[in-house]
């Protein structure tokens, strides 16, 4: 595994889907952060050092990134569809524990970056990440400013089933999509928003922060046969008709395909994305996520009107 602070672009991503994921959203860390919180650096290293060979129990994003790293069966080890890169504030020390839990769970990952309390989004871009997940909001902000996916991994109850399938779940604006329509609900109201998506039905919306992600994860699926995909995904969006039509026009328009759209007319969350098996997903606003994540593992997006203080 390669470590330190420095890292080189990879010329060689191509179509990869590469995701860059935070110890404590891999790992369940949250007693050793609760004594680094409280005691400090050296009772923290000390902790660490001490319970190397104790392997730390999965976090909130260890299903998705067993699913991720599954869909590289059959392919060369040079040359994988996925690829999953560890960034730490530990220092290469402290983090010989992650490591071992790394190795302990059979998890191919090959690529660390340590930066001993440094910021690690910096180190994104070098490797092509397409997304960023962390525990710490923070660094989240700081990835998205720098144009990169990304989503603070909260506490959230795991499914009670699952499927085989890797399940990703999206909410639409000021994830997939801009802002625009959302601040428009919000600043005239609900009756001027469904004026105007109907009368610019035809107007593909903009980009939103998650974009560049879900191309990426949609030329992943053209890997593999519609009919017997390991990738299902869903816009789950509190839309509903009219505003319906601009969502599935501008999709239209970039080419990417979603395999299930719930137009939920503002209905909670969390028990549609519980139906759906969703290994994750994304939402920019803090009610939907606090739903969510009774239900699914969750990421809040720190983007947009919702979020004034991101």
């Amino acid at each position: 595994m390669n470590t330190g602070t420095s890292a080189v672009p990879d010329a060689d991503v191509g179509d990869r889907l590469v995701v860059a994921i935070t110890a404590r959203a891999l790992f369940d860390l949250e007693d050793s952060h609760e004594l680094f919180e409280s005691e400090g650096v050296e009772a923290y290293a000390e902790h660490q050092r001490r319970r190397e060979n104790d392997v730390l129990a999965p976090g909130i994003a260890f299903p998705m990134v067993r699913k991720l790293l599954a869909l590289n069966a059959g392919t060369p080890k040079d040359a994988p569809r996925v690829e999953v890169i560890l960034l730490s504030r530990n220092s290469s020390d402290t983090g010989l524990r992650i490591f071992n839990s790394i190795e302990h769970h059979g998890l191919a990952m090959t690529r660390a970056v340590f930066t001993s309390g440094a910021p690690v989004y910096p180190y994104i871009r070098p490797f092509g990440a397409q997304l960023f997940l962390s525990a710490n909001p923070d660094s989240v902000r700081e990835a998205l400013e720098n144009g990169v996916a990304a989503a603070t991994i909260l506490p959230s109850k795991a499914p009670d089933r699952s499927h085989d399938q890797l399940r990703i779940a999206f909410d639409g604006d000021a994830v997939i999509f801009g802002d625009e329509s959302e601040r428009l609900s919000q600043e005239v109201g609900l009756a001027a928003f469904h004026a105007n998506e109907s009368e610019f039905a035809h107007e593909p919306l903009t980009g939103g922060p998650f974009r560049g992600f879900l191309a990426a994860l949609h030329r992943l699926q053209q890997a593999f046969p519609t009919e017997d995909s390991p990738i299902r995904t869903a816009l789950v969006t509190a839309r509903s008709a009219p505003a319906h039509k601009r969502v599935i026009l501008t999709l239209r328009q970039w080419g990417v395909r979603l395999d299930e759209a719930l137009f939920l007319g503002g209905r909670d969350k969390g028990p549609f994305l519980e139906a759906f098996g969703a290994d994750i997903f994304f939402d920019d606003s803090h009610h939907n996520v606090e739903n969510a994540r009774r239900h699914v593992a969750t990421g809040h997006v720190p983007h947009g009107v919702s979020n004034p203080d991101a």
